[in-house]
C-alpha cells in the first residue's frame, strides 16, 4: 500500500493489504473478498502491509479460522474464513504480439491492444505491446506483454476503456489512477500519476 494507492481508494493512512488477485475456489474468494478489497486487520490485529499479512497467516495452521477486517467499496466489513493449504504455482504467460487494434495512451506512455487479439495474453484485459522510455508508465514498472485488467476499478477490454477510465478519474480531480495489472502470473496494483495537460 502506498501513499499513490491510498489517496486513490480514499484510505487515509497508506495501512493495509491491498487484495490483487484471487485464487478461485480459496478461502478468501468464498469469504466474498474480492480484488481491490483491503485487509486491514487478521483476528484484530492490525495489518499495516501485505508482508505483514502473509506473516500473520503464516503462522496460523491450515484449517485455522480467522477473523479479517476488509475494507470493501469504501465501507468496513468483518470476514471470517478458514484457512487452506497453500496451492501449487501456475504457469501463465502473457506473450506480447502484434494486435491488430492497438493504440496509444499517450499521457501514461502505454501502447495497448485488447488481450483478445494477442496471443497467450487471455481474454480479459488491455495487453500493454509499447511503453515509451521515461514515461508515467515505464517509471512505474510496465513491461511489454503486461496486462491491465482494471483501471480505476473498472474492468477494460479496449484501449478506449483505458482512455475512458483516465478522463473520468480526470475529471474526478484525480491525481493518479489505480490499475490492476497482471504480470506473468502475478497481479498488483500500481498507482499511475495523471499528470496535467
Amino acid at each position: 500500500m502506498t501513499p499513490d494507492i491510498a489517496d486513490s481508494i480514499g484510505l487515509k493512512k497508506a495501512e493495509g493489504a491491498l487484495v490483487a488477485e484471487l485464487q478461485a475456489d480459496g478461502p478468501a474468494a468464498k469469504a466474498g473478498i474480492v480484488a481491490g478489497d483491503v485487509i486491514t486487520a487478521v483476528n484484530g490485529e492490525p495489518v499495516k502491509d501485505a508482508r505483514e499479512l502473509a506473516r500473520t497467516i503464516g503462522t496460523s495452521a491450515p484449517g485455522a479460522a480467522v477473523k479479517l477486517n476488509v475494507l470493501h467499496q469504501g465501507k468496513d466489513e468483518t470476514v471470517t474464513l478458514t484457512l487452506g493449504q497453500l496451492p501449487n504455482p501456475h504457469d501463465a504467460n502473457a506473450a506480447p504480439g502484434q494486435g491488430s487494434e492497438q493504440s496509444g495512451v499517450p499521457r501514461l506512455g502505454l501502447t495497448v491492444a485488447p488481450a483478445s487479439s494477442v496471443a497467450g495474453a487471455g481474454k480479459q484485459g488491455v495487453v500493454v505491446t509499447e511503453v515509451a522510455p521515461n514515461s508515467a508508465a515505464a517509471e512505474r514498472g510496465f513491461k511489454q506483454g503486461d496486462v491491465i485488467l482494471e483501471v480505476a476499478g473498472k474492468s477494460v477490454s479496449g484501449p478506449a476503456d483505458v482512455r475512458d477510465a483516465i478522463r473520468t478519474a480526470r475529471a474526478d480531480n484525480k491525481a493518479t489512477v489505480l490499475m490492476r495489472v497482471r504480470s506473468g502470473d502475478a497481479s498488483r496494483y500500481v498507482a499511475v500519476p495523471l499528470g496535467s495537460g
